[in-house]
């Protein structure tokens, strides 16, 4: 034991020997070894684009705002650089510039449309099925029926409502007026108006499809209340708007007891006007609230149902979904398509959307509360006193807006309106 000892220590000593006589070593630098990826660099963003068109140019602010927020969207989950081209033409020149961009071979993926045109346009091929999609289970069930044809959800409802005459309750509260129910109520509210230094009626039909709002709640009114048969037979060409020459007295009426200038004043112009009080009451609908309400702000905004004549039965508000939003079948970027379809009853941000533009809740993801002018019009709903939206060919309702142009300015009759509106719904149902 003691020898190895021995010869251990002569070792270390002889090891220790050689290490001072070596020269002094550099130390060479340790080697860095790059770190270690955790993450993957990220792919760069797919780019991709969807072009919409859509009919209401007063709520372009908003639909852009939400535009945006899906483009951020689809950006942070789906890596997808997204651009959304919408695009707004006015609401007299929107149909003419979509039949335009559909027979082009230009369809934008995705397009506005009234909802009385959704079968039309799906015989045409223009609408892909959304059956299966998402939204389809928030939808109220009366509002899913509106958009629904032949067992198919065709489209996003987007304005659907109950909607009669705007009228400002604050003048009427003035006048101890409250809202009529016969045609004699509402001559007497014109005489008591005027007496009050007001006038009746804010009238602004730059537009057609303002003037037309007019035979829409005076055909509703009539049809519903006592001609229940009349639209069948007029798609039969078995009918006359002789039967229905009634609808002349309330128009008379309105077109006589109105500011003046019409033809020179556009919808969104009214809106505003009305709002600051230049009239106490406007055929318009409740779409028209949210330029009334950002005019001002303070306004008391109320709605009462048209009366045609002295039948309180007929005396009805339009119970519709008007303005649906479409996917086109042949969308190079469906997917897309169907997503921001989807997003328009998204349950984070849909409420936000609709509250802003002053749309009516239709599904369960809307969470707001309805305003007072929406209720006014429900309370009609909740009595029975409402219509379901008449189905009219849209070249029929075209015609019948420019038709009371002229009549406003006394370029045609009423004979010449009657004779001229069997024909065109003639040459409609031909076409058919």
């Amino acid at each position: 034991m003691k020898k190895v000892i021995i010869c251990t220590m002569a070792l270390l000593l002889a090891f220790s020997a050689i290490a001072c006589a070596a020269p002094a070593a550099t130390t060479a630098p340790a080697t860095e070894q790059p770190a270690a990826q955790t993450e993957a660099p990220a792919a760069a963003p797919r780019e991709a684009e969807l072009n919409i068109m859509m009919s209401f140019p007063q709520y372009m602010d908003q639909w852009e705002t939400y535009c945006n927020q899906f483009e951020a969207k689809v950006l942070a989950e789906q890596n997808i650089k997204l651009t959304i081209n919408l695009e707004m033409p006015s609401s007299d020149q929107y149909e003419s510039v979509l039949q335009a961009r559909l027979t082009g071979d230009d369809a934008p993926d995705l397009y506005t449309i009234h909802r009385n045109n959704l079968k039309v346009y799906n015989e045409a091929g223009n609408v892909a099925d959304l059956s299966d999609q998402p939204f389809v289970a928030k939808l109220y069930e009366n509002v899913r029926e509106t958009v629904t044809v032949d067992g198919k959800v065709l489209a996003v409802p987007i304005e659907s409502m109950a909607w009669g005459v705007l009228y400002n309750k604050a003048i009427f509260a003035d006048c101890g007026l409250t809202p009529p129910k016969t045609l004699d109520d509402l001559k007497n509210i014109v005489t008591v108006l005027e007496s009050k230094g007001y006038t009746p009626f804010m009238l602004a039909f730059q537009e057609q499809w303002v003037p037309q709002l007019m035979t829409a709640l005076t055909l509703g009114d009539k049809v519903s209340g006592e001609l229940t048969d009349w639209v069948d037979r007029m798609y039969a060409d078995a009918g006359s708007y002789e039967e229905v020459r009634e609808i002349f007295d309330v128009i008379d009426l309105i077109m006589q007891h109105g500011t003046d200038r019409a033809m020179e004043e556009g919808s969104q112009a009214g809106a505003a006007d009305f709002a600051n009080g230049k009239a106490a009451i406007f055929v318009q609908g409740t779409w028209a609230a949210g330029t009334v309400m950002e005019t001002n702000p303070d306004f008391q905004l109320g709605v009462f149902a048209l009366p045609i004549n002295n039948d309180e039965n007929c005396t009805r508000v339009n119970l519709s979904t008007s303005t649906t939003l479409a996917v086109h079948p042949s969308s190079k970027e469906m997917d897309l398509a169907l997503a921001f379809a989807n997003y328009v009853l998204d349950d984070q941000d849909s409420s936000a959307l609709f509250q802003s533009c002053t749309f009516n809740p239709i599904a369960t993801c809307h969470t707001y509360e309805a305003a007072s002018w929406v209720n006014d019009a429900s309370a009609y709903v909740a009595n029975g006193r409402a219509y379901q939206d008449l189905v009219l060919p849209s070249a029929v309702t075209e015609e019948q807006g420019k038709l009371l142009q002229e009549y406003y300015v006394g370029s045609v009759t009423v004979d010449q309106f009657i004779a001229r509106m069997d024909e065109v719904f003639k040459q409609a149902n031909a076409l058919n």
